[in-house]
């Protein structure tokens, strides 16, 4: 499986089954998605959530709220939670919340698991809260996670969801402003040192560490 950043919560996930696109915002990628395709493109919440009403969780329909990026026009989009296959690839949706009130402030959030090359990664999305039983049952064993910070979700709160997941590999993701500095209050918390960003993280059954190891990705120029 290899990972690669476009800008804030949206990475590329690319396998031998095929390629899954998350949160490719036009506010990230522009409006042609400089280049990125995909097989599968999921995004974890509408552009403008609160302003469409989507919040309240009712009659949503697929893609709305959501602008395509050009480059991404032929992709399957998915936006909400289930368990699908689509071009071979297994996708599993689980709801959570932009926020810890359970999406009363900022929405709902889909928090997206992806199985590349026997591998499993969780892709939070916007999330702003830890994980209860019901939804770490759900989301089940994986091996990468893909965390935001600098949004709804603390430092302090970020290094609790990853240590319910148990996840081998973590990458964090820029969420909305504050990064930087949350970032190097998550590296405090998690008790690692900070490394220099890489391109791109390619990672294999045989190849995962042992320890849980945090990866700093750089995002592609724009």
């Amino acid at each position: 499986m290899e990972i690669t950043s476009y800008g804030g919560t949206c990475l590329r996930f690319k396998g031998r089954e095929g390629t899954v696109a998350a949160d490719a915002f036009a506010a990230l990628v522009g409006p042609t998605g400089r280049g990125l395709t995909a097989d599968i493109v999921t995004y974890s919440h509408p552009d403008r959530q609160q302003a469409l009403g989507l919040d309240k969780q009712a009659g949503h329909t697929r893609g709305e709220g959501i602008k395509l990026p050009t480059s991404l026009n032929s992709s399957f989009l998915l936006d909400s939670p289930g368990e699908y296959e689509v071009h071979g690839i297994l996708v599993n949706g689980v709801r959570t919340f932009r926020d810890d009130q359970k999406g009363a402030a900022r929405g709902p959030n889909t928090a997206f698991i992806y199985e590349l090359d026997g591998l499993h990664a969780v892709h939070l999305g916007d999330i702003g809260h830890a994980l209860g039983e019901e939804a770490l049952a759900e989301i089940g064993a994986v091996d990468v996670v893909c965390v935001p910070l600098g949004g709804a979700l603390s430092a302090t709160r970020a290094a609790e969801l990853v240590a319910q997941l148990e996840a081998h590999l973590i990458v964090p993701m820029p969420a909305d402003g504050g990064f930087s500095a949350e970032f190097d209050r998550f590296m405090h918390e998690m008790g690692a040192q900070k490394s220099e960003p890489v391109a791109r993280l390619a990672v294999t059954i045989s190849s995962l560490p042992q320890e849980t190891t945090i990866v700093s990705l750089e995002p592609r120029g724009r």
